[in-house]
């Protein structure tokens, strides 16, 4: 039986119909991603199957005391309360018991209530146990570190939380909280992507079914198997992730193109028949082709329209000018502002590479590009740019953005032309009629971003530092810039979240994280390999030729005798570890009941020397794990 299902929902907004005669159904286990241009009804869509919102018409039916978690884009937590008390109000039931056993020790010191507190105490505490009673404080270490906290964030209160931290803690509650079904709403938003691969993995094992809506490609690649487009009001389901979507997808459209042009041909064969005899000695057969037709269209045999191509950027990046072959070059270089962030070893970049630059959030990336550009003066050591090099720089915030101007006066100052030819230009980037003529400060964060590269475009820069393109682009927009950046004649740098960006484009890999700087030569996917396998930390020498030379050189000092890559790799190991050693105590404690039921002392026996040895090892793997994760 379905946790939840929807039968033919539409749902109006005044006389505007947002989509109709959608129904879907989410089956236990169920890894679900919803994907679509931004302004489809997605949101809309999920506000109404967690009962947020009611459809114009239709219905939705949840089963019988399922509960639905829901992460919306941007949660509301109030409260002056802490991170840490947020997250133990997952173990309520617990802490009850918890307070309940405490009560009742207190009771067995005491003869006159010893026995009758001694035979509450038993059952309880096993029930306590199994519930994973002895360490729920764990699990909240766990999962806060594994969405990007450390112990110095535990006792903030929530008030004090950006957005982005809001959206974390309130993740983190739902994750302990263990829901029949998780609805997330852009969930890797403000996770960088060691917090979006530890949710990858959490989700691999997650009892309840998942819904989420993401723009994140790679994220839908690793953790989805059912995929939901909605686009023009309408749900067309896949089965798979989001690479089996795209080939299904290009399919169905095929197939839905040759279907459409077949039947068009067939009913203008008939048509032209119909008008040839009609009123003539075929006039039977005229009138019979007539009722097939008719016949067809009532009973909605006919395919109404072919497959329509959504409306889509029109980008181009061309460098106006050829740089030398040496675009970027260090030299004991070391970024910070007050105080240095990392050393960064020295580096050459050559004309025609990628290179990614990939950390947790507040590592420093967006500095390094600072530095790069000149806007921000090193600690120490120098940047230099090749000959001939033009920097066209892409901010995360679009600082380059005036919120006074308009898009019109925003786009003139970069470059005076008509306002015909200036209207036709920002309609390749979807701002349509007045939107011209709007502020700036009133567009939204994917607006600003579609600006930013409009103006970037015209710069005819060689050398792009893209500091967070994809964000606010729904999947359409993603996949435009990344087949533009592929095609682009000059040189990149690319912080970004993106896995499917990097991993499509990069030529190399920058790391910065914890004072440390990685410099690996080669795919994301090549990448992720060595620093699974602990290889990362291997330098080979630095050849002439830029995309034939191969780097892999670790500047930070070990952790508990760990790169911060081998100690990532551990921690994560024993998270696994304790999770299945937990899984095993808890059908020890069944079994042991059986046989405790059934009077069988040896397999009392047997099973308690098999649950002292996991014990044991589950108290030793949470040990090792709390003390890599200080």
């Amino acid at each position: 039986m379905s946790i939840l299902s929807a039968n033919k929902l539409t749902k109006f907004f005044g006389p505007d119909e947002i989509f109709s005669d959608i129904t879907v159904d989410v089956p236990p286990g169920a890894r679900v991603a919803l994907v679509g241009p931004n302004g489809a009804g997605k949101t809309t869509l999920v506000n109404i199957l967690i009962g947020h919102d009611i459809p114009t018409e239709g219905s939705v039916h949840k089963a019988k005391d399922a509960r639905i978690g829901f992460l919306p884009q941007r949660p509301e937590l109030h409260g002056a309360h802490t991170i840490w008390e947020e997250q133990l109000e997952a173990f309520d039931h617990l802490r009850e018991m918890e307070a309940r056993l405490a009560e009742l020790a207190h009771k067995m010191a005491d003869p006159d209530t010893h026995d009758a507190a001694l035979a509450e105490y038993g059952p309880l505490e096993e029930r306590f146990d199994l519930a994973g009673g002895y360490n729920y404080e764990t699990q909240i270490k766990m999962v806060l570190t594994g969405v990007g906290f450390t112990a110095d964030d535990y006792q903030t209160p929530l008030n004090k939380l950006s957005g982005g931290q809001k959206t974390r803690a309130l993740l983190a509650k739902l994750l302990l909280d263990k829901p029949d079904l998780l609805v997330l709403d852009e969930p890797t938003n403000h996770l960088d992507i060691a917090a979006v691969e530890w949710l990858e993995n959490y989700l691999k094992s997650y009892d309840g079914a998942v819904v989420a809506i993401s723009h994140d490609r790679y994220f839908i690649d690793h953790y989805a198997n059912v995929v939901w487009e909605m686009e023009y009001g309408r749900i067309e389901t896949y089965r798979g992730n989001y690479t089996h979507y795209l080939q299904q997808r290009e399919e169905r459209r095929e197939r839905w193109e040759k279907e459409y042009e077949a039947q068009q041909a067939f009913i203008a064969k008939e048509q032209e028949y119909i008008r040839k005899h009609m009123g003539s000695r075929w006039t039977a057969q005229a009138k019979g082709r007539q009722k097939k037709l008719e016949t067809m269209a009532k009973r909605g045999k006919i395919i109404q329209r072919g497959p329509q191509q959504r409306k889509a950027m029109r980008l181009k990046m061309v460098a106006a000018n050829r740089s030398g072959d040496k675009v970027i070059m260090t030299r004991k270089l070391e970024v910070g502002y007050d105080e240095s962030l990392f050393s960064v070893p020295d580096l050459t970049v050559y004309r025609g590479e990628t290179v990614a630059i990939i950390g947790p959030n507040g590592a420093g990336k967006s500095t390094l590009l600072k530095t790069i550009t000149g806007q921000l003066e090193p600690i120490s050591g120098r940047v230099k740019l090749g000959a001939q090099v033009k920097v066209g720089y892409f901010a995360q915030a679009h600082e380059g953005l005036n919120a006074n101007n308009t898009l019109y006066d925003e786009i003139y100052a970069l470059k005076p032309m008509t306002e015909v030819d200036l209207r036709s230009y920002l309609g390749q980037y979807l701002f349509s009629g007045d939107d011209v003529y709007r502020p700036i400060a009133t567009l939204s964060g994917g607006e600003r971003g579609r600006l930013a590269l409009a103006k970037l475009s015209l710069t005819g820069s060689n050398l792009l530092l893209l500091d967070e393109p994809t964000n606010h682009l729904d999947i359409d927009s993603q996949e435009i810039l990344q087949s533009v950046i592929d095609a682009f004649n000059g040189t990149v740098l690319l912080v970004s979240h993106d896995r499917y960006l990097i991993d499509a484009l990069a030529t190399q890999i920058w790391s910065v994280g914890g004072g440390a700087f990685d410099a690996f030569e080669g795919t994301y996917a090549d990448y992720v390999e060595a620093r699974n396998q602990g290889k990362t930390q291997e330098a080979s020498s630095n050849g002439s030729n830029g995309k034939s030379r191969k780097q892999a050189a670790q500047y930070a000092e070990k952790k508990h005798g760990l790169s911060p890559y081998e100690l990532q790799k551990r921690v994560g190991e024993l998270e696994a570890q304790i999770t299945e050693l937990e899984s095993e105590m808890a059908f020890l404690t069944r079994e042991i009941a059986d046989a405790s039921a059934e009077g069988d002392t040896d397999r009392i026996e047997s099973l308690g020397k098999d649950y002292n040895r996991t014990e044991t090892a589950l108290e030793a793997s949470l040990a090792e794990w709390e003390r890599l994760a200080e």
